[in-house]
């Protein structure tokens, strides 16, 4: 493997042990809504982004134009803000587990999409690596996913159509995210994350209204919230999209997209070590059909070229 892929592969992993802790942190804020800690982490993402970003903020914005703050925007939207706002509804509608196994088919879409870019591995190579992707996500939602049955049919088919929004919400983010990145290499991908940050927090001012305006907070103990936002804010989002930036400029898309996979295993982990339990069997086969589906897939790309350019880090 070469040199920039093995980076860009460590890149990954490391997104995704970062991201793979935000599936905890409902557990750390009872009372707050799904919407409210998205509102909240997005915000607190946004002002310490701006704090990092102050000292270099004229060679760090004089690298862009008009059409980059609007990618901006639109990224921090559609990875961000309409991407939590879709999955809070899909789980509450649909369930934790229809919800979690469509979105865990993100590796597969992106890396789908990522097959017609130029000199990308063909798509044929790559099924079997995708279908280990999709039996390890099967594995994991499956058991709950009888559970969920019961529920209201209605009440799933729209918790469904959210999952399936969060799914290409996603998914346009990803490759959206990695094209900007392409266009701008020299803009660092630690410098991208905090300018992705600073937007976002503008944009989840606009989320804190509905989520705290018509949910109004009880039970719920602030100074935890805020701790817990910030948190999240520092290490899943300002660290783990930098990390993840980092991977879609050293990997092709078609491997970038199975990066993906990481978050899934590591919360996967986290759930384990806060229920203070061993994985079942079926766990344990699904955590070794994702690494074969990342595995088999890095095989596949020695040699192939990145998505983008190198960042200037």
């Amino acid at each position: 493997m070469e040199r920039s892929t093995a980076t860009g592969v460590a890149c990954g992993i490391a997104a995704g042990a970062l991201w793979g802790m935000v599936f905890i942190a409902p557990e750390l804020t009872p009372g707050f809504t799904a919407l409210q800690l998205s509102a909240g982490r997005y915000f607190a993402y946004g002002l310490i982004a701006l704090l990092l970003a102050m000292p270099r903020w004229r060679r760090i914005t004089g690298k862009l134009d008009r059409g980059d703050w609007i990618a901006l925007a639109w990224l921090g939207l559609a990875g961000n803000i309409i991407y939590y706002v879709f999955l809070a509804y899909a789980v509450r509608l649909a369930g934790a587990a229809p919800a979690s196994f469509i979105v865990g088919l993100l590796p597969v879409v992106i890396t789908i999409v990522g097959s017609r870019e130029q000199g990308a591995v063909r798509l044929r190579l790559l099924a079997p690596s995708l279908a280990l992707a999709v039996i390890g996500v099967g594995l994991i939602a499956a058991p709950a996913m009888q559970r969920d049955a019961m529920s209201d049919w209605r009440l799933q088919a729209m918790g469904l159509l959210c999952a399936f929004g969060a799914l290409a919400s996603w998914a346009v983010f990803a490759v959206g995210n990695a094209r900007a990145m392409a266009r701008l290499p020299l803009v660092s991908s630690n410098d991208w994350s905090l300018l992705l940050g600073i937007v976002s927090g503008a944009e989840a001012l606009l989320l804190a209204i509905p989520a705290f305006a018509f949910q109004p907070v009880q039970h719920g103990d602030w100074t935890r919230f805020a701790m817990v936002s910030s948190g999240i804010a520092i290490t899943a989002s300002i660290i783990g999209n930098a990390f993840w930036n980092g991977a879609s400029r050293r990997l092709p898309m078609t491997l970038t997209g199975q990066m993906v996979i990481f978050e899934t295993l590591f919360a996967l982990i986290y759930s384990f070590l806060w229920d203070w339990r061993l994985p079942r069997l079926t766990e344990i086969l699904a955590i070794a059909a994702l690494i074969g589906a990342v595995t088999w897939c890095a095989r596949l790309h020695r040699g192939v070229p990145p998505a983008g350019h190198m960042p200037a880090d």
